[in-house]
Order: C-alpha cells, then sequence, then structure tokens
C-alpha cells in the first residue's frame, strides 16, 4: 500500500524513493509486525482472558503441564494481525506470490480457529474431527499450489532445486502439484505439532523465516542468483517483506509467550504459521531445504509418526511420549533445558542450510 503511495509522493519528494528498496521496507516491514504484536498482545490476551479461552492439557502429558490449563490460548491473532497489516504495509500489493502466501496464512489461520474454539468449548484437546480438518487444509493447500503452478509452470520457478548440485535442476511438471502439497500440509502439521512448549515453535519460525528472507532476496535479484546458482525467480524477492513481517510478528509474540508463557499461539497460530513456510518454501524453489532448516519440525512430525506405527504393529512404544520434545520433559529435562536445546539445534540446521547455497 505504502509503495503506491511513495511512487505518487516521490514526484513531489525524490526521498519517498527509498520505500521502493525491498531492504528498506523489508526491515519496516519486521519492524512495524513486532510494534503491532507488542502493542495488541496485552489487549488480546486480555479478551481471551475475559472469555475463558483457556488451553486444555492432555491427561497423560507430563504433570509438569497440569500448571498450564486455562493459560490463554489462540494467540496466533495476535501473529495474523501483525503480520497482515505489516504486509498490506510495506509489500507491494501487486505482487501475487504474496498474496499466495497470505490466503494459505489467513486460510489456515481460519481452520486453526475452529479446531481452537472447538477445543475451549468441549473443554477437550480434541478438536475439529481430523478428517475435516485435513480436508480443509488440503482443499486450501491445493488452490494455492495449482495457481503457483498455472504461473509458473515450465519455468525457473517449478524447477526442483536440489542441494550442493548446481545444475541438476528438473522440471517437476505436475509433480510440482503433489510436491507442493505435501510440503504445505505437512509443514503445517509439523509446526502445530512442535507447539508444545513455551516458545518452542515460534523461534524456530523466526529462525527459519530469517534465512528464507535472505533467500528469497537472493533469488529474486538475477546477479546474485547467478551467483549462488539457483533459480532467479523476478517476483520472488517480494518474500523478504513477508518473511520479515513474520519474524517481527513472531518476535511481538515471544515478548509474551517465553518462559513461562502468558499466552499460547494454538492451532490458528501454528498451523497458519507452518503454513506459510511451506508456500515460500515453494515459490523460491527451496523445498528440500526447508527439510534442513526446519529440522526440529521434521523430527517432531517424525516421532508422532514413529510412535504411532510402532504401538499399531508392535502394541510397543520407541518413545516415552511424543512428539519428542514430552519424551526429553518426562527423562527429567526441565521444560527451559528442552526449549533452549531446540532453538540451539534450530540456529545450526539454519546456518548449515545457508551455507549450502554455496556448496554447490
Amino acid at each position: 500500500m505504502l509503495v503506491w503511495l511513495a511512487e505518487y509522493l516521490v514526484k513531489y519528494n525524490t526521498v519517498f524513493h527509498v520505500v521502493s528498496y525491498i531492504s528498506f521496507r523489508a526491515i519496516m516491514a519486521l519492524l512495524t509486525a513486532m510494534g503491532i504484536g507488542l502493542w495488541i498482545g496485552p489487549k488480546v490476551i486480555r479478551r481471551l482472558q475475559i472469555l475463558k479461552f483457556g488451553q486444555e492439557v492432555r491427561k497423560d502429558g507430563p504433570e509438569s503441564h497440569y500448571k498450564k490449563r486455562g493459560t490463554p490460548t489462540m494467540g496466533g491473532i495476535i501473529i495474523l494481525l501483525a503480520i497482515g497489516v505489516s504486509t498490506l504495509l510495506w509489500a507491494n500489493l501487486a505482487n501475487l506470490y504474496v498474496w499466495f502466501v497470505m490466503f494459505v496464512l489467513f486460510g489456515y489461520g481460519v481452520v486453526g480457529f475452529v479446531d481452537d474454539y472447538w477445543k475451549i468449548t468441549r473443554q477437550s484437546t480434541d478438536g475439529l474431527i481430523a478428517r475435516w480438518k485435513y480436508f480443509w487444509l488440503s482443499v486450501i493447500a491445493l488452490v494455492a499450489i495449482f495457481c503457483m503452478y498455472v504461473i509458473g509452470k515450465d519455468t525457473a520457478a517449478t524447477q526442483l532445486v536440489v542441494p550442493f548440485f548446481k545444475e541438476f535442476m528438473p522440471q517437476l511438471g505436475i509433480f510440482y502439484i503433489v510436491l507442493g502439497y505435501f510440503v504445505i500440509v505437512g509443514t503445517s502439521n509439523a509446526v502445530n505439532l512442535t507447539d508444545g512448549l513455551d516458545g518452542l515453535a515460534i523461534v524456530p519460525t523466526i529462525m527459519v523465516a530469517s534465512a528464507f528472507g535472505l533467500i528469497a532476496w537472493a533469488t529474486g535479484n538475477i546477479n546474485f542468483a547467478q551467483y549462488l546458482h539457483i533459480p532467479f525467480i523476478k517476483f520472488s524477492g517480494e518474500l523478504a517483506v513477508v518473511c520479515t513481517a513474520i519474524v517481527g510478528a513472531g518476535l511481538g509474540f515471544l515478548w509474551y509467550n517465553t518462559y513461562p508463557a502468558l499466552v499460547f499461539m494454538g492451532d490458528v497460530g501454528s498451523l497458519s504459521l507452518g503454513g506459510a513456510l511451506g508456500v515460500i518454501a515453494i515459490l523460491v524453489r527451496q523445498e528440500l531445504l526447508l527439510v534442513i532448516m526446519g529440522g526440529v519440525f521434521v523430527v517432531e512430525a517424525l516421532s508422532v509418526i514413529l510412535q504411532v506405527g510402532s504401538f499399531k504393529l508392535r502394541k510397543k512404544r520407541i518413545f516415552r511420549m511424543a512428539p519428542i520434545h514430552h519424551h526429553f520433559e518426562l527423562k527429567g529435562w526441565p521444560e527451559p533445558r528442552v526449549i533452549m536445546r531446540f532453538w540451539i539445534i534450530t540456529l545450526m540446521l539454519v546456518l548449515v542450510g545457508l551455507v549450502t547455497l554455496k556448496l554447490r
């Protein structure tokens, strides 16, 4: 929105030309989103308390979590509002890539909102019926990925980028839709499963979004794209603004979500953030890099899959409890230790992911 205003005002004063730079708008998007998050956080938390939108806790979970029952949930609303307003202000709204991310972000946010609301009204950890939840997540993902495929068909936007290989970039064709579907839905659910401890999901999300902000900026710059041997995708640079808005909103939310949390993001936050990261990874052609940098999310999801599979096939559990962060809690690790170590692991994985861009 401010891009269009600046284009008009630059005729009267060249100082407004600075708004045309993605780097400037990315920084401003971060600061704006963080400021909004810090400002509306107490108001949203207070409203959630009045409405008695409190967290339900698993009866078979760690005993230390029982005291969290009743803590306001659905705090992801703070994140969505901060990202939405900041993006509308600082992103170029003529860029379709921005709208793809916003479509999935808020679409998944609605699904998460319904899921959270059902949990609260039923006073249970069971929310939206699983088949309906995945149906709507799938519909939203397929609509987005099909539109992305139509726009980028048979161009660099639908090539598969493989880490460590600079020449091997095959066209995916119709498999682009299949891959995109699993990336969006899979990442969404992986972040959702990770969101079990105070700040555990939001900080890795911030780190991964920060890295993708740099990658989006490089992918949208022909010189950097050629230097790093990654596809040059003309409109992807604008995603840097969306990524920094996610970072800023995440930092604003972390102020209230850090241990001991005053509010939880709920599914409205975790599903939407995971979906957004998935879309961004697809648009900048770095799905495999998302697996590396989001390794904590991957391990959390795999721990649940392995646990369920093992119990059904062998009637035995692999972990004391899944997702895996609960396993470490039951082993005696204090919650802050689990959180910090997962943060450190994510930081290392993000750095490894960034390094792979040059090692080709």
